[in-house]
C-alpha cells in the first residue's frame, strides 16, 4: 500500500489496514427457547436456504416451526454447549481459528486485521464489517468458511457482507475468497487427521463414512456445484489415505422438511451399515471447518446410537479440523494468496 503524509491540519486518521474477515454459519446466544427462536427465524427467513413459496414458508415457519422447533432444537445444543463459555462449541472454534490465522500472518507487521463473524446470530457480518472500516481498514477480504461451495453457505455470507457494504457511503475494495474442496493442503490436513485419530483407537474400523450436510436435490440441478465439490473431496481423501473403495461411504446429512435432498442420506447409511453386518464404524466430517451442532450432535452422539440401534458395536467420530495447526497453517496460506497485491 502506498505510504502517504496528512497536512499538518487535518484530522487524525487510522493507518490503513486491511480486513480478513472469517465467516462462519451461526449460532444461537443461548439455548433457551428465546434464543433459539430467534435464532432459527433468522435462519430459516433466508430465501438462499429456503427458496420456496415465501408466503407458504411464511405461514409455515412463524405457525410451526417458530412454535415447536426451538424447544427441540434448544435441547440439543444443550448436550454441546459450551458451559464455561457460555457459548455454542462454533462460536469458540470459530474465535480460535481467527486468533490463529492472525497469528500466522504476524510476519505482514500489523497491517492485516483477522476477525470473525456469523452469518446468522452474533457476532454479525454487518457488525465486524463496520467495526473494521471504523479500525482503518480499506480493503477487506471475506473468507467464507466453506471448503465446498453451496448458494445456501458460501453466497449467503457474500449476500450478507454485500448487503452490509450498501448502507456504507465509503465502502472498502472487497474480495470473497474462493473454495478450497481440492486444495492439496486441505486433503493432506484431513487426510493426517484421520489417520492420527484412527491411531489412538484399540480398534480398526471396516469402513469410514464421509458425512457432507445435504441441500436438497433441486439446488444439483440448478447448477449448483456443492454435490461435485464433496464428491471430489471424499475421492481425493479416499485416494489420499489409500482407503478401500468398497469400504468407503459418502453420505449427505441434515436433511429439513420433505423435499428430496442429495443421497445417500447419512442416518439411513448407519441403519444400513448396522443391518448388514459392520460391526465398526468410523465418520468424518470433511465439509465442517469447526465442529458445530451437526458434528458434535447429530453425528458423534445421535449417529453413535443409530448405529449401534441397527447392530452395529464400535463408532468413533473424527473431530473437524477446528485449529488444528494444519488447518490454520491452510487458512493462512489461503488468505496471503487471495491478498496477492494488496499487502
Amino acid at each position: 500500500m502506498t505510504a502517504y503524509r496528512l497536512p499538518p491540519d487535518h484530522p487524525p486518521l487510522p493507518q490503513p489496514k486491511v480486513g480478513v474477515l472469517l465467516t462462519a454459519l451461526g449460532t444461537p446466544d443461548g439455548h433457551d427457547p428465546a434464543s433459539m427462536r430467534r435464532y432459527l427465524k433468522e435462519f430459516l427467513s433466508d430465501r438462499r436456504v429456503i427458496d420456496v413459496n415465501r408466503v407458504l414458508w411464511w405461514a409455515i415457519l412463524n405457525g410451526i416451526i417458530l412454535n415447536t422447533r426451538p424447544k427441540k432444537s434448544g435441547e440439543a445444543y444443550a448436550r454441546i454447549w459450551n458451559e464455561e463459555r457460555d457459548e455454542s462449541p462454533l462460536r469458540t472454534i470459530t474465535r480460535a481459528q481467527a486468533e490463529g490465522v492472525a497469528a500466522r500472518l504476524g510476519d505482514l507487521g500489523g497491517r492485516v486485521l483477522v476477525d470473525w463473524g456469523m452469518r446468522y446470530g452474533n457476532p454479525s457480518i454487518a457488525s465486524r464489517l463496520e467495526a473494521m472500516q471504523q479500525a482503518g481498514c480499506t480493503r477487506v477480504l471475506l473468507v467464507p468458511l466453506y471448503p465446498q461451495y453451496a448458494a445456501a453457505t458460501t453466497a449467503t455470507a457474500c449476500d450478507a457482507a454485500f448487503a452490509a457494504l450498501m448502507r456504507m457511503r465509503w465502502q472498502p475494495a472487497f474480495r470473497t475468497a474462493p473454495p478450497w474442496h481440492d486444495d492439496p493442503a486441505y486433503i493432506a490436513a484431513l487426510a493426517g487427521s484421520i489417520r492420527r485419530h484412527l491411531a489412538g483407537l484399540d480398534w480398526e474400523p471396516e469402513v469410514l463414512l464421509a458425512s457432507f450436510h445435504g441441500v436438497p436435490k433441486r439446488y444439483l440441478d440448478l447448477g449448483d456445484p456443492y454435490h461435485c465439490h464433496c464428491a471430489k473431496t471424499a475421492r481425493l481423501l479416499r485416494e489420499a489415505l489409500d482407503w478401500p473403495e468398497d469400504r468407503f461411504v459418502l453420505s449427505f446429512q441434515s436433511r429439513f422438511g420433505r423435499e428430496e435432498w442429495l443421497q445417500p442420506y447419512t442416518d439411513q447409511e448407519f441403519a444400513r451399515l448396522g443391518r448388514e453386518g459392520v460391526k465398526r464404524l468410523a465418520v468424518v466430517t470433511p465439509g465442517f471447518s469447526a465442529d458445530c451442532l451437526e458434528t458434535l450432535e447429530e453425528i458423534a452422539m445421535t449417529g453413535a446410537e443409530q448405529f449401534r440401534a441397527a447392530g452395529g458395536e464400535r463408532f468413533t467420530f473424527v473431530p473437524g479440523l477446528n485449529d488444528a495447526p494444519a488447518h490454520l497453517d491452510l487458512l493462512a496460506d489461503l488468505v496471503r494468496r487471495e491478498l496477492a497485491g494488496w499487502v
